[in-house]
């Protein structure tokens, strides 16, 4: 099995984890808006990390699940991985070396609207990556960014950034889209749930079958050296970083209590964990398939 392909089950669904690749991301004072640049230093640090810089991972996953292949999240596309020399943009080759054509891929679900995970929708030439699914986006996220209004709002930099690239991309696709509503069913086995303060219709999803039962987070935390041990920490990359932080304390005291394994889409390849107490917050720890 290729390196970066990882195969388990969830009773009779198949999963598979496709890595995106990675990206450095330099620290500086700006990253944490309630902790200081030391703080961050000292975190990375406890965990064997450098201080300078934070490698950033992409873990899209498809499942096999009611007949159907179904991409969630699309990582940085193939434009990313020309020009980066391949560190990230790679979905689409990990998914040939998974065996699985583009071409069968039959939906694709968007957890919520960040570059790395709706860039890959397309080609570098503006072709559809994907061009026989269904694009199933929540209904609140997509409210929000196709909303002109709030895009006349948006605050300089990140945010009208997002707009202008959320824009350039669904208005490529024509915006033929599906949305999915929150605690409801959407696929076969596959149950959307609202985690929303990363983004305004950020989601995860509770995926069972057979007895079996994995929370697929997306970006509920999105380093587990920095948001698991200080889980109220507000990251710049936060759309409302209180509610990003509460939400994360309710998801993961709900994975504590339950004893839920769960996959995280900026966890360590494959991404695969669970949550465990530690302190005032928590601890990744790698996990075998349920």
């Amino acid at each position: 099995m290729a390196a970066d392909v990882y195969r388990y089950k969830i009773g009779a669904i198949d999963v598979t984890v496709l890595s995106d690749g990675f990206r450095m991301v330099p620290v500086n004072g700006n990253y944490l808006s309630n902790a200081s640049a030391d703080d961050l230093a000292k975190a990375l640090a406890a965990a064997g990390q450098p201080t300078d810089k934070m490698k950033n991972t992409y873990s899209p996953i498809v499942l096999k699940t009611g007949g159907k292949n179904v991409l969630f999240d699309t990582g940085n596309g193939s434009a990313a991985a020309a020009e980066s020399n391949n560190e990230r943009g790679t979905l689409n080759a990990h998914l040939a070396a998974a065996g699985i054509d583009r071409d069968a891929i039959d939906v694709v679900v968007i957890s919520h609207f960040h570059a790395d995970h709706v860039n890959g929708l397309l080609m570098p030439d503006n072709s559809k990556a994907f061009p026989n699914a269904e694009i199933m986006v929540s209904e609140v996220e997509w409210k929000f960014w196709t909303d002109d209004g709030e895009m006349s709002r948006a605050s300089k930099g990140r945010m009208t950034e997002l707009f202008a690239n959320n824009r350039r991309v669904f208005d490529t696709l024509k915006r033929a889209v599906t949305p999915y509503a929150w605690d409801k069913e959407i696929l076969a086995g596959v149950t959307a749930v609202g985690t929303p303060g990363h983004s305004i219709g950020h989601s995860s999803f509770v995926v069972s079958s057979a007895g079996k039962t994995v929370y697929v987070q997306s970006d509920v935390c999105n380093n587990v050296a920095v948001f698991a041990p200080y889980p109220d920490w507000h990251g710049f990359f936060d759309q409302d970083p209180p509610k990003a932080a509460a939400t994360r304390r309710k998801v993961y005291d709900m994975l504590v209590a339950e004893k839920l394994p769960v996959q995280g889409y900026h966890f360590p390849f494959p991404a695969l964990a669970r949550i465990e107490k530690a302190g005032d917050g928590y601890r990744v720890v790698s996990a075998a398939a349920p």
